[in-house]
């Protein structure tokens, strides 16, 4: 099958690949069927695994090929990383300024973006959407690289990837649905808002795909710009919100085994 996947085209790849990761969220998500709570230690210990996953993710398969593709091609290697790496933070920063959101497990009067009158689920999961906008990204310019035929990008790092976004991505649906629930949602509506923050991947992942494919020359700062816009999200988002819970040793050693689990997977299999 996996051979079989590999002859798609590289946009149809991003497609089934960011669904699969799409469905691990949605996976997480359906916990909230069986549990209508969630201890914070185990919140914040998933909170720390995804900020694991995600900073091994942006320099084992982003920062690290979009250099050796730029040494490739006779260009500095540092020049795409740096320039691509700084407009991935700077745009999710404009994003995280404009768009109305609140992270969990903090009050409404802590909301950041525009001011609005939306109500506090809605808020909640925009928050978890804007994480996931860099992370479907990374997956489809992953899959977009391919298709340049250079040796920096590969198939089975490109799996890789999307392997190690959907398995962090199932304690982040964990993480989203019982918190909601615990807001006082419905077990359904947590288990729909859940799994719809996941649907953006689906959509960053084909444009990330289709833009490097057809603007080859940018592609080392898709790459970086992916892994500036993850490293944003975790700074600013993911590594905070594991530490408001006073669980910071547990939080730490999920970050660490969240890192470790995407290196081996990047370099075992890519």
């Amino acid at each position: 099958m996996l051979q079989q996947f590999a002859h798609l085209h590289p946009i149809f790849q991003a497609l089934l690949a960011t669904t699969f990761t799409w469905g691990m969220t949605a996976a997480g998500a359906a916990i909230v069927f069986g549990t209508g709570q969630a201890s914070r230690k185990l919140l914040d210990w998933m909170l720390g695994f995804a900020a694991g996953v995600m900073i091994a993710a942006s320099y084992w398969s982003l920062l690290a090929p979009a250099i050796e593709m730029s040494e490739a091609s006779g260009v500095a290697g540092w020049i795409p990383a740096a320039i691509g790496f700084l407009l991935g933070g700077i745009c999710l920063r404009l994003v995280d300024r404009i768009l109305p959101h609140l992270h969990l497990g903090f009050p409404t009067s802590e909301a950041e973006g525009v001011k609005t009158s939306w109500h506090r689920s809605t808020l909640l999961v925009l928050a978890i959407t804007l994480h996931n906008i860099p992370e479907g990204l990374a997956v489809g310019v992953a899959f977009g690289a391919v298709a340049a035929d250079l040796p920096a990008a590969t198939f089975a790092g490109a799996v890789a990837l999307a392997l190690g976004i959907g398995i962090q991505n199932f304690p982040e649906g964990i993480a989203v649905a019982l918190p909601l629930h615990r807001e006082g949602l419905s077990k359904l509506k947590s288990f729909w808002y859940g799994q719809l923050s996941g649907l953006v991947e689906i959509v960053a992942g084909v444009i990330g795909a289709a833009v490097v494919i057809y603007a080859q020359p940018i592609l080392p700062y898709a790459l970086a710009f992916a892994a500036g816009a993850m490293i944003f999200v975790v700074v600013e988002e993911v590594i905070p919100e594991a530490q408001r819970g006073n669980n910071t040793d547990l939080a730490t050693m999920g970050t660490m085994l969240g890192f470790t689990v995407m290196m081996v997977l990047d370099v075992a299999l890519g």
